[in-house]
């Protein structure tokens, strides 16, 4: 569940996504990988959408940037002005 200071938007795997990878065929470590990449794509859509370009027009550099830009923030004004919670 999502703390009352935690974004709704920091949610990257919905109860539906997570029980949708439970019941499927896949060992533990599939499922785990399954999670991840689903993640992955939610914060891509973010960043994405933060640069004004659709997800495959992404560039590394830009993914490397928006990480730097969210690790500054959590650094300089802790980790609830931070787009990522950990």
């Amino acid at each position: 569940m999502n703390s009352p200071s935690q974004q709704p938007s920091t949610q990257f795997l919905t109860l539906e996504e997570s029980a949708k990878v439970d019941g499927a065929l896949l060992s533990s470590s599939e499922k785990f990988l399954t999670r991840l990449t689903i993640s992955s794509l939610q914060l891509l859509k973010h960043i994405a959408q933060e640069y004004g370009v659709d997800v495959e027009n992404l560039t590394p550099e830009q993914i490397i940037a928006w990480f730097e830009k969210d690790g500054k923030i959590r650094r300089e004004q802790g980790i609830d002005a931070a787009y990522l919670k950990w």
